[in-house]
């Protein structure tokens, strides 16, 4: 469970104080999240080899999909808004969570590679 909080925290995978990422991006501002190449703690390198993180778009995509199929079931069938109220607060969400979807999918790509042997 402490794993599970410091991914969502984006804490460094090795010794669990240090922060992953030097600014947290701002979509209003077109500024994205700025990520440390080590931890300021540990010196864990975070990128183990150029295009590491590549894999994480699929983390993203599996957030978004999760975030769309709730606002869907949220909005349509518990609140009864229309298919095009729907469709437009669906995208909107996706906009606004997209510096965070970049962040924690990072995060949790970095936790399913690490292993502290």
């Amino acid at each position: 469970m402490a794993n599970v909080i410091d991914m969502l925290k984006c804490k460094c995978p090795n010794c669990k104080k240090g922060k992953m990422y030097s600014e947290l991006g701002n979509l209003l501002l077109l500024r994205s999240p700025k990520m440390y190449t080590t931890c300021s703690e540990c010196h864990f390198k975070f990128e183990k080899e150029p295009g590491f993180f590549f894999g994480a778009m699929f983390v993203t995509y599996a957030l978004i999909s999760a975030e769309m199929i709730a606002g869907m079931v949220l909005f349509k069938f518990i609140l009864d808004f229309s298919y095009i109220t729907v469709a437009l607060l669906a995208i909107t969400t996706i906009i606004l969570l997209s510096t965070f979807n970049l962040r924690l999918s990072r995060s949790i790509w970095i936790y399913m590679f690490y292993s502290n042997t």
